[in-house]
């Protein structure tokens, strides 16, 4: 196997640019295989019971309603708070990702969301499970930007999209399979039989700190020199192992030089070329976030409070437009490196308005029709979101990559918050129709926003992107 790089003496690289420039290169000669595979499913399996935990709280609404006499404004309490934890979870997940490194952040999150979902199963008031709920919400809302960022840095420029996105569906995999055991067992067994089924992945967390390898590029970024060169040799003799052929040399690969004002932090977010990333994908996780848990929050209590559907059919209808969002999710995922990333969101973003537009001006009257365009609608932005995690991370350096895609993670949380806040208030007014028409709107915002102000970064290798 050959590690030798342009920038190497005696087997080293001379300084942290030159190293992060050479891992960039080698990382790019490899071969997607097997290895990537097997480190993108653990990763996986740990993103699809953190999405699991956090869509469970919509299905287990109606049982909670009735059996705590909830009214509107604690009902959309319970449904928020967990949204507030994950907001602080991932302002706090991304900064320490980018010190202490992503495989410990992770790992982490998912032991402290399965100890949560346990002793959630104990609760018999709203105060304490509101109380574990947000602290669960920490933890997942720091589980999944990390990720997402580490599966960034281990791919290549290569089809990333494509690889990306096919890791990211376990995340709307996991709301789907909420949705479905919800629907199956809740009638049965009960909300607290979820969340204990929800406690059993924590011990996830010891095969995320055996089996997958710090990311090298963070290794390397951090001055960890002799680790991050240990590691990446280690992950090229493992995928020269399963391809049975050795790796091509590495492209030349010219040391990245920081901005003059870098500070590897919030700061340096909010100034020079990345000042206009960072608000653009914020504007776009908030309004992608906003209508996503504005719509799916809600909808089980709308087909129960206003079509009057008993528990099991409004929870299977809120599962098929779950299920609608996931082919969404499909179809992104297998066409965003052809399409792009910004048509991707900005026609998806677009769909949604106009579907959602559609039902608040003439479709909101039945169960039936409500079902059909919120399915429809959930094709789009569900696959404009999931296109998000891709997106955000490629827009950012390694220093502060875990950070710029965290901030983002914490803006979807204030419109996953705001979201049902709102529809709850216009619903409680009886206008149903008129919260269809408001997601539509924030969804066009969306998508001109990502139509006029997004770059685009398909294709390209992530240091070029990001210096």
């Amino acid at each position: 196997m050959t590690t030798d790089t342009p920038h190497a003496t005696a087997g080293r690289p001379a300084d942290t640019a030159a190293l992060v420039a050479a891992i960039g290169a080698r990382f790019e000669r490899l071969p997607l295989c097997r290895w990537h595979v097997t480190v993108r499913l653990i990763i996986g399996a740990v993103t699809f019971f953190e999405a699991f935990d956090q869509l469970l709280i919509a299905y287990a609404l109606p049982e909670l309603r009735a059996e705590w006499h909830l009214n509107t404004g604690q009902t959309t309490s319970l449904i928020t708070v967990g949204s507030v934890g994950m907001l602080a979870g991932a302002l706090l997940s991304g900064r320490l990702a980018d010190r202490i490194g992503r495989v410990k952040v992770i790992a982490a999150c998912i032991a402290l969301s399965g100890v949560c979902s346990l002793l959630l199963t104990l609760c018999s008031s709203p105060g304490p499970f509101m109380a574990l709920r947000f602290v669960q919400g920490l933890a997942i809302g720091g589980e999944v930007p990390v990720a997402a960022t580490f599966i960034a840095e281990i791919t290549r420029a290569h089809k990333r999209g494509r690889f990306v996105l096919l890791y990211e569906l376990v995340f709307p995999a996991g709301l789907t399979a909420c949705a479905v055991l919800a629907w199956w067992l809740m009638p049965l067994l009960g909300w607290r039989w979820m969340f204990g089924l929800a406690a059993i992945p924590g011990v996830l967390c010891v095969l995320v700190v055996r089996c997958v390898p710090e990311s090298p590029r963070w290794l390397a970024d951090h001055g960890r020199h002799e680790e991050a060169l240990a590691t990446m040799a280690s992950i090229e003799a493992k995928v020269e192992k399963i391809t049975g052929e050795p790796l091509p040399q590495p492209a030349p690969a010219a040391p990245v030089a920081r901005e003059s004002h870098a500070r590897s932090g919030l700061r340096e977010l909010l100034t020079g070329r990345y000042r206009k990333r960072t608000l653009v994908v914020c504007a776009l996780w908030f309004c992608g976030y906003f209508v996503n848990y504005g719509i799916s929050s809600w909808l089980p209590t709308i087909y129960g409070s206003r079509f009057h559907l008993d528990l099991s059919d409004a929870l299977l209808y809120s599962t098929v437009t779950s299920c609608a969002g996931f082919l969404g999710c499909l179809v992104v995922a297998l066409t965003v490196d052809r399409i792009g990333r910004r048509h991707t969101v900005t026609w998806c973003l677009g769909g949604a308005a106009l579907c959602l537009l559609l039902l608040g001006l003439f479709a909101g009257g039945s169960a039936s029709s409500v079902l059909i365009w919120t399915s429809l609608s959930a094709v789009f932005f569900f696959g404009a979101n999931i296109c998000l995690y891709l997106y955000t991370p490629e827009l950012f350096p390694t220093r502060m990559r875990a950070l710029g895609t965290s901030l983002g993670g914490a803006v979807n949380r204030l419109g996953v918050i705001l979201g049902p806040i709102v529809v709850g208030a216009v619903y409680a007014g009886g206008a149903l129709g008129t919260v269809f028409v408001t997601l539509a709107v924030v969804a066009l915002v969306g998508s001109l926003t990502a139509g006029v102000a997004a770059e685009e970064t398909s294709g390209r290798q992530l240091e070029d992107v990001a210096p």
